[in-house]
């Protein structure tokens, strides 16, 4: 379990009239991965400024943080190749580390054969284990270890977990108890993880007595502290597996342990009760968590709600949504759009489009998605006007690459119901709306014409329109066209 420290350091007896610009505050905000940060580098040193070894592995390890591994390599690369420092066994290992990440397992392994002796560590060796398991190469994994067991290299838990999660990783569940007792044997001391993985291989298989003795085991290990996740992890396989009672009683005990503050451990154990369908359970962990925590983030909100609509409370969601309204939290439409959905999903549409008008009139961010998932529960419903309404919304809403694409079957829905009775505007009002989001069609003409011809209208400059567009009259197209000639 990774936990959150928060460091909040106070000088007052300093005040500063302008803040001076970080080479970390210069590297953080290029966000793209194509981008290089060399340029940013050589101008921070040409420019005059300080260069720190621990500013540049503190923004290494921000960056590996935040999968921005490219990055990562290119500061370790220009470190070394300017001299910066003196490579120590860790750099070296983060660095084979993030040419595994960037270039793969053989470009690491090129890295690792072309150090010195004296570099090939423990810490190297680890590092080109964990690019073999990261990618899933089991022979070469597997004859690694041995030459680490070979050098005295295999004495820490951490490599026997990289084994046993490369098993997990290649669904071969059955060998992960084995690399626990082989690790016993040679006198290394699992951690937590190790257990952890060894508890999933038997939850997986559905071996309940495995998952048992695991635990046991764990609890009787002077060097192990008991945490909520591993519990909650058992738990998980318990309610999969229908074993309430045991699930209960799992999740009991990972209440016992959490810390207080994490609320990670509270949504995770209401997510779990959620499963179980125990909305009181849910509720009393909520209450908890606001008393552990005192302020509930975005993130608390949004597991509530998505249990609430799980488990079918929507009455309850819509309070903690005005709860979650009156926090002075953030703005997020992810938050309100989780009601939204569950009553789209009830066939509560009325009340959906409600929220999403009341937002509206907020002037609150909205997104298309919501309001197509509410435009397809009305044409389900046979209601095609208030479809029109919503749909329209959605696709003035609509963003290219933004993740929403236009349902094909709502949209097919509309401009059949159009064609058949909508008028001129209508259709126009709608085709335009489409064309920027999807590629013009046969469909979206015949719409155009059937309303054209039932307004008396010719339809001559219409098929120009049809023809610029590269679409060709069929006989579909003849036969809408001598209706009108009828």
């Amino acid at each position: 379990m990774i936990r959150r420290i928060i460091a909040v350091v106070s000088r007052s007896y300093y005040t500063s009239r302008s803040k001076k610009p970080s080479l970390y505050s210069k590297i953080s905000p290029l966000g793209n991965p194509n981008t290089s940060v060399v340029p940013v580098l050589d101008d921070w040193v040409f420019k005059g400024n300080k260069l720190r070894v621990a500013e540049l592995q503190r923004i290494i390890r921000d960056l590996r943080k935040r999968s921005r591994f490219s990055q990562a390599l290119q500061i370790s690369e220009w470190m070394h190749n300017k001299g910066v420092c003196i490579f120590s066994p860790t750099e070296y290992a983060v660095h084979l580390d993030l040419i595994g990440k960037v270039h793969g397992f053989s470009s690491a392994e090129t890295y690792f054969d072309a150090l010195k002796d004296q570099h090939k560590t423990n810490k190297t060796y680890g590092a080109l284990l964990n690019c073999y398991v990261r990618q899933r190469q089991t022979d070469k994994a597997l004859s690694h270890l041995q030459k680490m067991k070979d050098l005295g290299f295999a004495s820490s838990p951490l490599t026997y977990n990289d084994i046993m999660c490369l098993y997990t990783n290649i669904g071969q569940h059955e060998k992960v108890p084995d690399v626990l007792r082989e690790m016993k044997q040679n006198q290394v001391l699992p951690d937590n993880f190790s257990y952890r993985i060894c508890i999933n291989s038997y939850g997986v298989r559905s071996d309940f007595g495995g998952v048992e003795r695991v635990l046991k085991e764990m609890e009787t290990q002077p060097n192990i502290v008991m945490d909520w996740n591993t519990y909650s992890i058992a738990a998980n396989f318990y309610i999969k597996a229908g074993l309430t009672r045991d699930a209960v009683c799992a999740l009991r005990k990972s209440e016992e342990r959490l810390d207080n503050k994490d609320g990670q451990g509270y949504n995770h154990l209401i997510s779990l009760y959620a499963q179980l369908g125990l909305k009181n359970e849910v509720m009393r962990i909520w209450d908890l968590e606001k008393n552990a925590c005192k302020r509930c983030i975005n993130r608390d909100f949004t597991t509530l709600l998505e249990s609430l609509v799980k488990l079918g409370e929507l009455d309850e969601a819509e309070k903690i949504l005005k709860e979650w309204e009156s926090s002075d939290n953030c703005y997020d439409f992810g938050i309100p759009s989780i009601v939204i959905i569950g009553y789209s999903q009830k066939g509560l549409h009325e009340k959906a489009l409600a929220m999403l008008e009341e937002l509206q009139n907020k002037e609150k961010v909205t997104t298309p998605n919501c309001w197509s998932i509410v435009a397809g529960g009305y044409i389900h419903k046979g209601e095609m006007e208030k479809a029109f309404k919503c749909f329209k919304t959605a696709l003035s809403l609509y963003v290219e690459n933004k993740g929403w694409k236009p349902n094909a079957k709502v949209i097919a829905e509309l401009l059949r119901w159009i064609g058949d009775n909508g008028s001129v505007e209508d259709a126009e009002v709608l085709v335009s709306l489409l064309r920027n989001a999807v590629p013009v069609n046969r469909q979206m003409y015949h719409t155009l014409i059937k309303t054209y011809i039932r307004g008396g209208k010719e339809v001559d400059d219409l098929l120009g329109r049809m023809e610029k567009d590269g679409i060709d009259e069929n006989k579909e197209t003849k036969k809408i066209i001598n209706k009108k000639n009828a």
